[in-house]
């Protein structure tokens, strides 16, 4: 499509004009890589009802381990999660509790890695050994009354 300047001068092709844009900030600004696939993992959940949690706080345990831990904390409405990060080799440990405590369902989400899955003690507390690192999301599936799914923000672990 070509448009007329309203001042009279000549027109212009919008397309290429378009066309030379995009290449530019192709080469002057391109998106991250990896942002597709990124945001796929991020949005391919099964069961699209869920909650969302937010990130509340991500402390580092300085001088503990060689600082190869730390803590992430998530809340939504009335749910708190929290993990604790230590890196073994090329996996990671994670220890997590949920507040209120229950005995439920936790599913811990590596994109190109599947997912690992466990339960919750009575008290809230969970682990998974062995974890890969990458973008990460955990999946919480509480009995309720009523029942609801809760999924973390991606972080990259």
């Amino acid at each position: 499509m070509t448009k007329i300047d309203p001042t009279g001068g000549q027109a212009y092709p919008d397309d290429e004009i378009l066309a030379d844009l995009d290449k530019m900030i192709d080469e002057f600004d391109p998106p991250p890589a990896g942002l597709v696939e990124r945001i796929q993992f991020a949005i391919a959940l099964e069961d699209l009802d869920v909650e969302v949690a937010r990130w509340v706080r991500a402390d580092s345990l300085a001088g503990v381990r060689g600082g190869d831990q730390g803590t992430i904390t998530f809340t939504v409405s009335d749910l708190t999660v929290m993990i604790n990060l230590t890196r073994i080799g090329e996996n990671n440990r994670i220890d997590g509790w949920l507040v209120p405590a229950g005995e439920h369902a936790v599913e811990v989400r590596v994109a190109e890695h599947g997912s690992r899955e466990t339960t919750a003690d009575e008290g809230g507390r969970f682990v998974l050994d062995g974890v890969p690192r990458g973008t990460t999301q955990i999946i919480i599936q509480l009995d309720g009354p009523p029942a609801r799914t809760v999924v973390t923000p991606t972080v990259l672990l």
